[in-house]
Formats: structure tokens, sequence, C-alpha cells
């Protein structure tokens, strides 16, 4: 397929990403405001012999999902804050089955059901701490159209790549705004696909690693032997309440993320060279960040910007660099400080600053500007 230039919205964007990548289910519930993605997929599976279904609720969607993946097909759901809670508890059981899929949270206000049609970023914590035990998790964070589609195609290999689920954490102005969006002609697109089990299938071990840390994987119906168990499990993937059973496998499911979280971490740097101060910012609050940083910088403010394209693996080394640079920190996020605490842990003895927004209008760049006024002051 040629290259194609669509006027699109982030959700549809996200929608066609999963297609390029070679998405072939998604299981959904309708949720405001990341339903365009089911809407879209809905249309479009078909046309590429993909298959759509809208269950009942997210916990059915969800399954679904990991179901799919067992037989091979590359798969997504797509939701917001609430739904993501009900899907929780199953993405535990996708780390622990090394199960690849696709999670897209298009984050709106919240508790509860909060502001449905409002953006928020009130959910980066939920991927990384909302499941229970230990365990590492793979977030990206889009600030544009583009992005929602470019970060989707890298969700699917990062997720194929590692056996592991990945989600995509856009709130709701990236998810409904309109921008123009390049989709590449398929021969320009770098595709990962699972390693698939090979060899005589009775020398077979669904759970034995390889140098990577990352087992092949057999599919449901070949003729390898499968399992699939949320409980502690050997390399034959039968149960144990052994004690070295469980901290070897919990060791590796972390340590496949961990140990790769170089290749894997996404960051944007934005006129950091002579910072003095630096502003941390990820999805919309980073786009008013870097019209403020350049009438700082018509200021004669030296302020630069570090943007978090993934938050999961956090990018703990990225961030203590740029505290070994600058004066002061800011941190813009749409909530009440989540990614805050992160950064603050990383930088420290650095001052670190908030400039919190929990709710459904992300910060200005006038306002990013006051702050990095107040700052350069001190």
């Amino acid at each position: 397929m040629p290259e194609r230039v669509m006027f699109t919205m982030g959700d549809i964007a996200c929608a066609e990403g999963a297609l390029s990548a070679g998405c072939k289910y998604f299981g959904g519930y309708p949720i405001t405001p990341a339903t365009e993605i089911a809407e879209w997929m809905s249309i479009r599976m078909p046309e590429v012999g993909g298959a759509y279904v809208q269950y009942e609720d997210e916990i059915a969607s969800i399954t679904s999902v990991i179901g799919a993946s067992w037989t091979g097909a590359k798969s997504m759901t797509a939701t917001s804050g609430p739904g993501v809670s009900l899907m929780l508890e199953a993405i535990g059981l996708a780390v622990m089955t090394e199960t690849p899929l696709v999670l897209v949270n298009i984050m709106r206000g919240g508790p509860s059901t909060g502001q449905p049609t409002k953006g928020q970023q009130g959910d980066v914590m939920q991927p990384k701490w909302g499941s229970h035990g230990d365990y590492q998790i793979i977030a990206l964070t889009p600030a544009s159209v583009q992005e929602m589609f470019d970060q989707t195609v890298q969700a699917f290999n990062l997720s194929e790549k590692y056996r592991t689920p990945v989600f995509v954490l856009a709130d709701e102005t990236v998810g409904h705004m309109r921008e123009r969006l390049v989709i590449p002609a398929k021969k320009d697109l770098k595709l990962e696909y699972r390693k698939l089990a090979s060899g005589p299938p009775e020398d077979y071990l669904p759970f034995k690693p390889g140098d990577d840390l990352v087992p092949p994987m057999a599919l449901l119906g070949s003729k390898y032997q499968f399992y699939a168990t949320g409980l502690t499990h050997d390399e034959r993937g039968y149960p144990s309440d052994k004690e070295h059973v469980q901290i070897e496998l919990i060791t590796r499911l972390n340590n496949k993320i961990i140990h790769n979280a170089d290749k894997i971490i996404d960051v944007e740097e934005f006129m950091l060279d002579d910072a003095k101060i630096g502003v941390i910012a990820y999805g919309t609050p980073s786009r008013s960040a870097k019209k403020a940083i350049k009438d700082a910088r018509d200021e004669g403010i030296k302020v630069g910007m570090l943007r978090f394209k993934t938050v999961w693996p956090f990018p703990e080394e990225q961030v203590a660099r740029l505290a070994s640079q600058v004066d002061h920190i800011i941190v813009a996020e749409q909530n009440l400080g989540q990614m805050y605490y992160m950064v603050k842990a990383e930088a420290a003895p650095t001052p670190v600053h908030l400039m919190a927004k929990p709710a459904g209008m992300p910060q200005l760049p006038n306002e990013i500007l006051d702050k990095v006024r107040e700052i350069n002051s001190l």
C-alpha cells in the first residue's frame, strides 16, 4: 500500500496505526473519549481480513484480546480510565502468561465517572501499579495525531518483541484533536513479530527463555504444547508453589523489561543544550510547554524541555542527567502530580516544582511561561 495523507483525529490515527502494525483482532466496549477508535476499527477491520467484536463490558473485551493473541493474532483494545480499572486483573494475567497485546487508554477526568468529555493525565500510574504483584510494564505517551499513529505501531512492536502488554496513554485532547497524518507506505514500516516455537515438539519448553529473557511462543492449536496459567509456573508451564520457581519466574518477567529499558525508553530533548531551567512534560502539556519555552527564550531565559514519550519504564537516567545540568525543574502535568514524585526522587537535590492542573483544560503556554518567569526570579 502506498503512502497516504489524512486530516484526521488522534483516535482514528491510533486505529490506523494498529492496522498498519498488522492488528487482526479488536475486542472492545464503547467509552468516551475512546469510542472513535472502536467505531473506526469496526469499519476498517473487515477490510483487512481481521475481526472486530463489541462485548458486553471491558472485562470480556480484554480477556478476548488475550485469547486472540494466544492464537497468533496481533490484538488490541481501547478504553478510558474506568475501563482500564476493570481490565487490570486481566493485565496481570497477560503479564504472567507473557501475552503480547496493546491497550489504548484515552485518559479523561476522574476518579469514577469524572469528566467523560474532558482530558486529564490521571491514569499514568495505573499501568504500572494497578494490577497486583511485582511486574514491569511499557507505556507510551503520544502528544500529536502523528504520534498516535507512530506510537501505536511502536506499541505493537514492543509488545511482540518482549511478549508483554503495552499501553498507549493519550489524554483526551490528543485523542480528539485533528491534524495532518502521514501513513507511511507498507514497505517503509519496520514491524516486529513474536518469536515462535521451533524444533521437535517433544523438546519444547513453553517458558524457557532465550538470551533476551523472552521465550519463543507456541500458538494455541499448533503442534506445540500450549500452557496458559496465572499460577506461578516452571519452564514447562506446570504450576508450582516452590519458592525458587516463583523467584526465578518473577525476576525474569521483570528483568526482560528492566534489562532492555535503554532500548524501550523514548524521550525528546527540546532546547536543553544550555538550559538552566528544565521543564518535564508529556502529552498535551508538552505542546504548550514548547511555545512557552520559545517565548521565554525570547526574553533571555535559558529554559528547555525533556518530554517523556515513554513513562514506563520510567526515564530515570534522562531525568538524573537533566537534574545535573539545570538549577530547577518544573513538572507540568494534567493531574495533581504523578510523574512529579518519580522525577523528584531521581532529581534530588535539584529543586523540582510541580505545575499541576487536574481539570479538562491543559496548561496554556502563558501559564507555563509565568511559572518559568517565577522560577527564574528565585
